[in-house]
């Protein structure tokens, strides 16, 4: 049995000295002379010839275990009905990689039966490649014989995530992605598979010249122990809208697909479990902003547009009062009844306000009041805009 794996550059080490000692030019002209080394770079390790592997080498989780078996008869009779059967045992299943379950009719001195047999790994840990073969001797005794080789395969990549809620109902998800073999590796892809809720938009590219570019540059590789961090943002679906700032628990998100290479291209590809994150409480009201201008005149009156969601399982009925602070005003009657809320629906609502006091002020003053439970809910701090003077913005 022979792992079939990539051939890698031979590496050479240069022996080298200068012209005033003992060897003289000897060993320069030697390494000049030398087949594997690149002419006009002599003393430079690495080569421009392949060489086979020497070993087994490491197998990392998502890359294609390849195989060759070779069965040879090494007496001088011939055999029959020979059956040659892979089996790869892990922690959790055994499962069958032989190409073909027909026996061989018969097998002459000095011939080989040959198979090659592929598998992608998708577990870590201890490996066992278990080879039986089976014949049947000239004189009718049947045979058989196994072989074991045992192999570990190792976790390539470290993936960690983070969450991050918007008021927006958006999802912003930060996959954090490092490199823990000890070769470099090429990033092919790296992509987010959303839930049956979401719409995805991949945040790691940026327009130059009206063409789209990564922000890890032309060449997107990983070297060992570095790590690099892919941002995406998730939306709710047009049919899920409604019903996303009122979902409460563990919900899905979506999962994450990584296919890389490493040495001379060989491939390998990861996908995660599905992310889960808990969905964000917002009480039994949430008050949240759909339109705010970024930036207002002094003392001079803006629109905003507010939206309300039941996120209880009852009826409310709801009063808005709104309460001035030192920098923001509310233009129009506090105490107004906004009528009857069912559960999981919600209501938009236009307020006029202005601020008397320049800078980065927060919006904040607004009360809602349940007739029902006589419970009062406030929001401060809901959203923030600047404000400057009219002088300042016309100019």
């Amino acid at each position: 049995v022979m792992r079939l794996t990539k051939p890698t550059l031979f590496t050479n080490i240069p022996v080298t000295c200068e012209e005033r000692d003992l060897p003289g030019n000897l060993f320069n002209q030697l390494m000049k002379d030398d087949p594997s080394t690149v002419k006009g770079a002599e003393t430079l390790m690495l080569g421009e010839m392949l060489t086979l592997p020497q070993n087994f080498g490491n197998i990392f989780l998502g890359e294609t275990f390849s195989s060759y078996i070779s069965v040879h008869n090494d007496s001088n009779q011939v055999v029959k009905d020979i059956l040659v059967k892979a089996d790869l045992q892990t922690s959790s299943q055994r499962l069958n990689l032989s190409a073909s379950s027909a026996a061989v009719a018969e097998l002459k001195p000095d011939c080989c039966i040959d198979d090659v047999i592929h598998h992608e790994v998708k577990e870590i840990g201890t490996h066992i490649l278990v080879c039986a073969v089976s014949y049947t001797m000239q004189t009718g005794e049947k045979m058989y014989f196994r072989k074991f080789f045992k192999f570990q395969v190792l976790k390539p990549l470290d993936v960690k995530t983070k969450f991050y809620n918007a008021e927006t109902d958006e999802v912003f998800l930060e996959a954090q992605i490092q490199n823990i073999t000890t070769s470099p590796m090429f990033m092919e892809k790296v992509s987010l598979e959303p839930s049956m809720m979401y719409n995805v938009a991949e945040l790691n590219t940026v327009d130059t010249a009206g063409e789209s570019e990564s922000t890890f540059g032309a060449r997107t590789y990983l070297q060992p122990m570095d790590t690099r961090q892919y941002l995406y943002c998730l939306k709710p679906k047009q049919e899920f809208a409604e019903k996303a700032g009122v979902i409460k628990g563990v919900t899905v998100i979506g999962k994450l697909d990584i296919v890389w290479k490493t040495n001379l291209g060989e491939r390998g590809r990861l996908q995660t479990s599905q992310l889960q994150r808990m969905a964000p409480g917002y009480g039994d009201v949430r008050l949240s902003l759909e339109t705010i201008p970024d930036t207002v005149n002094l003392e001079e009156p803006f629109d905003i547009i507010c939206k309300i969601t039941n996120c209880s399982e009852r009826t409310m009925d709801l009063v808005l009062e709104m309460c001035n602070t030192n920098s923001i005003h509310w233009c129009g009657v506090s105490g107004r009844q906004l009528g009857k809320l069912h559960p999981s629906s919600s209501l938009h609502l236009a307020l006029t306000l202005l601020s008397s006091v320049q800078g980065l002020q927060s919006v904040s003053g607004l009360r809602l009041t349940d007739t029902f439970l006589k419970r009062t809910y406030e929001y401060d701090d809901i959203a923030q805009v600047c404000v400057v003077s009219s002088e300042i913005k016309q100019s």
